[in-house]
């Protein structure tokens, strides 16, 4: 396992709220943990595991808002695909 991949992961645990997160190295750490990841022409990512998908919206800048790291945080959760079950 790539502990770069781990650190991007507890990233989105963090408190506060990180939201300086590169978001194609995020996307390629979820892929790294199985999750499949979609982009779309609307700046729009869908990130699937399982029968669960959660749809997120990201910025021009590449990045993404407070709203949508929390809604992944509360997926990954969901998923049971926390920093502690990862490490």
């Amino acid at each position: 396992m790539s502990k770069q991949h781990l650190k991007k992961i507890e990233k989105i645990f963090e408190h506060p709220v990180a939201t300086n997160l590169d978001t194609h190295k995020l996307m390629s750490a979820l892929e790294h943990f199985g999750l499949r990841v979609e982009h779309s022409k609307t700046n729009k990512i869908k990130i699937f595991h399982e029968h669960k998908e959660v749809v997120l919206g990201f910025h021009h800048s590449g990045s993404l808002s407070k709203d949508e790291i929390l809604k992944l945080r509360h997926f990954l959760e969901e998923a049971g695909l926390t920093p502690d079950t990862l490490a």
